[in-house]
């Protein structure tokens, strides 16, 4: 046997690691695909009392340090304009998409609206008080809120760098129960950013600090078509001591 009759040996282990993937892929040819069992529970609560879902949202949200509100419709410019002057916003950031009425109270309290062209850099928005935005989805056993960058919510940034986010979660349409039911509604090819109460890290003592990797403090405004009691019975705040009242 001379040289030649060899096997050719990869030159180098980047050859070496791919060779084998081809052979592993080889192996598999013509195998069709099996479809996987979908039978498995895709939630832990009843999904038909949406009324109980919303309920587990707000509860679990709350949990997570959301401040989270409830109104209707027609209060919701009124409830939009009184988080933003409570809180001392004088700049407010607006997505492409977003509905015009939804900030025109806020406005009129002297509120500065910066629509959002794309032109916003990370710096200017840095020094934004906040950004009001809708969402894709809420998902009620997680306390999550999904934003996809459709209308009225923007590119990722906006959503992370202003130290203050109101979001707006329409019930019953956009509250899902669970992670697996909420899956199948959004478009895998979007850039999503899953959002479960106001970023927060902890250190190695545990001593939990927030806004470090996203706003420091996230208001969720749960609105309803119809008018819903007052803040008195649902309006839990979310705070280091799971909560307190806010008034309506």
């Amino acid at each position: 046997m001379t040289a030649s009759d060899w096997p050719e040996r990869p030159s180098n282990s980047r050859e070496l690691v791919l060779g084998r993937i081809r052979a592993a892929l080889g192996d598999a040819a013509g195998v069709a695909e099996q479809p996987l069992p979908r039978d498995y529970l895709t939630a832990h609560v009843p999904t038909d009392d949406p009324a109980a879902v919303l309920d587990l949202l707000h509860r679990n949200l709350a949990d997570y340090r959301a401040l989270v509100h409830r109104c209707h419709e027609d209060e919701l410019p009124r409830r939009i304009a009184g988080l933003l002057v409570e809180r001392g916003s004088r700049t407010v950031v607006v997505p492409a998409g977003l509905p015009a009425d939804w900030l025109t109270a806020a406005e009129a309290e002297g509120v500065e609206l910066l629509p959002d062209d794309g032109t916003l850099t990370a710096a200017r928005l840095d020094a934004v008080d906040s950004v009001v935005t809708g969402c894709a989805l809420a998902v009620a056993e997680t306390g999550t809120i999904v934003l996809d960058a459709g209308p009225g919510q923007g590119r990722r940034l906006l959503s992370l760098v202003p130290d203050h986010h109101v979001c707006v979660v329409r019930a019953p349409e956009q509250v899902v129960a669970s992670v697996p039911l909420a899956l199948p509604r959004l478009d895998p090819v979007r850039p999503q950013t899953w959002i479960s109460g106001p970023s927060a890290t902890s250190d190695i003592e545990l001593d939990r600090v927030e806004g470090v990797h996203g706003p420091r403090t996230l208001e969720v405004l749960l609105l309803t078509a119809a008018p819903e009691p007052d803040d008195a019975r649902h309006g839990i705040r979310g705070g280091t001591g799971g909560g307190t009242v806010t008034p309506a």
